[in-house]
């Protein structure tokens, strides 16, 4: 800003006029705008009106322009050397294909095909060599040839080395999943090794072992020596197998027999067996199924029929969601479509009043659809449960225990679904039969803090803390001939339970409610302490169970130094799943890597692509 405003101020009228603080007086600006405004006839104001305000005015600019001057030389002067030819040259060159750059930008290309699950030729689509000739021109793209021969089996030799090294660190016990799945655009069949153990800062690890072709019929013979196969491949030492977790076919069972190893059966494919019996035991829920199914179907296969639905979820104010459509492998997609048509029961009541379905609910299966969800919300639930990422076989026992006490209850949601309650029950305690009385669950159950010996029976209770502390004492796994629990236990409790349940009226209750009851009847304080068992293992079931929200592997990184055996246990029980989850997630990336673009990817690079997508994550640099 010029010195001049020391001496003049803009009028209040007129942003074009000027007034003087000494003599008042209004001046012109000049120009017509702020950009043509000038000063020149306020300094001569003040040099014929105010002398001496006019030196005071000169004396004010010189010092500014003399402090200007003095920033002005005091900073650096940038200096920018002229690039000469040879530079413009060099920037110009290409990079040679073995430079660290060019090599560089080749691995990230490589990860952005295993990680993203994108064919080989993606290399060769214009979009994609514009993109990095934009990012960097001096970069020549190889072949497609090139990432597939060359590319993928180096990156696949690195994930394996940081695999085995992964392997050969202070590992308790190995637990692995394992499943078959066919392509179903591609004469393809692969056998899935997933593996897991607690580290010893107690945290949960996870990889992918293998992903291989299998070949030929899947006996079990077949299945034994791919087993063998992959666990030499992999240099795992038997003795830290604890338990390879499979779905419930035959040929699986057998092959864990003849492998000698632990076979755990999937319990989320044990569920889809007992609800399926459950469902289809009352014809009329069967045939509200298949009106459900003609309905979604409908929509599906009519767009004309769906945008007609749209516009009346508009005029309801409900957003716009499409019926769900049920897969008879996934009784939970059963689940889904009631739950989607139940939901929007008012749409499709106005959607009949003007135009036709294949078939329709009476009101008598509407109210049936609601008791049949209320009824398989708790099975829901548990398939939710166990199929996350951190569940462990030491949910089994109780999660069963708390669903069959809620199936036993009498609730209001019962009307026209009670045949369907008992045959859940039924088929829930029959295929389950042996959970409670498999060492592996019991021990599993006991060293869970969240869940401890208050799911067991006493006969159990007892029998499970031997097993324990014979384990404690000789530091070596059990065998499945200690396994041997007794059946005959805990008939008081059920009985207990027959008696209240006659006493309360029927109420809506929840599988949490289950977990709570089954807490308070197992006060720990009550527990009778003997002198046969160890001190650690009293100290440690004396103690109030954790919440079932919690983490128990942060509970034994905590307390590992109170109870130090006993951790060490947790360690090798609590890393085997309850599902083939893992594999089975495996397999839905499969389905991305040999789709309809690369139905003819041999099945050796699909497992190297599927191993580093599934495995890099781990090592990336974070």
């Amino acid at each position: 800003m010029s010195a001049v405003w020391k001496h003049f101020k803009v009028s209040e009228k007129e942003a074009k006029t000027a007034v003087c603080r000494h003599c008042s007086a209004e001046l012109s600006r000049g120009g017509a705008s702020a950009k043509t405004y000038s000063t020149s006839s306020l300094i001569y104001h003040l040099k014929s009106r105010h002398p001496e305000r006019h030196a005071e005015y000169e004396k004010d600019t010189a010092a500014a322009k003399a402090t200007a001057a003095a920033k002005r030389k005091a900073a650096p002067s940038p200096t920018t050397p002229t690039p000469s030819v040879a530079d413009f040259l060099e920037k110009a060159k290409k990079f040679a294909n073995d430079s660290a750059k060019a090599k560089g930008i080749t691995k990230r290309i490589m990860e952005f095909i295993a990680l993203d699950d994108q064919p080989f030729s993606v290399v060769e689509d214009v979009g994609f060599r514009r993109l990095i000739d934009h990012i960097e021109p001096r970069y020549t793209i190889p072949s497609r040839r090139h990432f597939s021969d060359v590319c993928l089996p180096e990156m696949y030799n690195v994930v394996s080395t940081n695999v085995h090294e992964l392997l050969a660190t202070d590992i308790a016990a190995l637990s692995f999943t394992t499943d078959i799945w066919s392509s179903d655009v591609s004469p393809t069949s692969m056998l899935s090794l997933t593996a897991q153990w607690i580290d010893t800062d107690f945290k949960l690890q996870k990889i992918v072992l293998h992903s291989q072709e299998f070949r030929g019929s899947h006996t079990a013979v077949a299945i034994s020596e791919a087993f063998a196969n992959m666990f030499d491949t992999w240099r795992i030492d038997r003795s830290k197998v604890h338990a390879v977790v499979s779905d419930n076919a035959r040929n699986m069972a057998k092959a864990m027999e003849d492998s000698n190893l632990k076979g755990i059966r999937c319990m989320a494919h044990t569920i889809q067996l007992a609800v399926n019996e459950g469902l289809l035991s009352q014809r009329s829920i069967a045939d509200v199924i298949a009106i459900g199914r003609k309905i979604v179907g409908h929509f599906k296969h009519s767009p004309l029929a769906y945008a007609r639905l749209q516009s009346i979820q508009e005029q309801f104010g409900m957003p716009q969601k499409r019926f769900q459509q049920d897969v008879s492998t996934r009784w939970n997609s059963t689940y889904y479509m009631l739950e989607s048509l139940f939901a929007q029961k008012r749409v499709l009541a106005t959607y009949i009043a003007d135009h036709d379905l294949p078939a329709t609910f009476t009101a008598y299966q509407w109210v049936l659809i609601e008791n049949i969800l209320s009824l398989l919300a708790p099975f829901e639930q548990i398939t939710k449960e166990i199929s996350s990422s951190d569940a462990s076989v030491a949910d089994v026992i109780p999660l069963l225990a708390a669903l069959k006490r809620l199936l036993n209850k009498e609730a209001e949601t019962d009307h026209g679904v009670k045949t369907t309650k008992s045959a859940l029950l039924e088929a829930v305690s029959t295929r389950f039969s042996q959970a409670d009385s498999e060492p592996l669950y019991c021990i599993a159950t006991v060293l869970d803090p969240r869940y401890k010996d208050h799911y067991l029976d006493v006969g159990k209770k007892m029998r499970t803390r031997e097993m324990i502390q014979a384990e404690l004492d000789s530091g070596k796994p059990l065998g499945d001939g200690d396994g041997q629990v007794m059946h005959s236990a805990g008939d008081e409790n059920s009985a207990e339970s027959k008696r209240a349940r006659t006493a309360d009226e029927p109420r809506t209750v929840s599988l949490s409610d289950m977990f709570d009851e089954i807490l308070q009847e197992n006060n720990p304080f009550a527990r009778q302490m003997t002198s046969s068992t160890a001190q650690q293992l009293d100290g440690y079931l004396s103690e109030v169970p954790i919440p079932r929200s919690n983490n128990p592997l942060e509970f034994w990184r905590t307390n590992q130094g109170r109870f130090p055996d006993l951790a060490q246990m947790a360690r090798r029980y609590l890393s085997a799943p309850c599902t083939s989850t893992d594999s089975e997630r495996l397999f839905s990336a499969a389905c991305h890597v040999i789709d309809e673009k690369r139905n003819r990817l041999s099945c050796e690079k699909a497992e190297k692509l599927l191993f580093i997508k599934k495995n890099l994550p781990l090592f990336l640099k974070k």
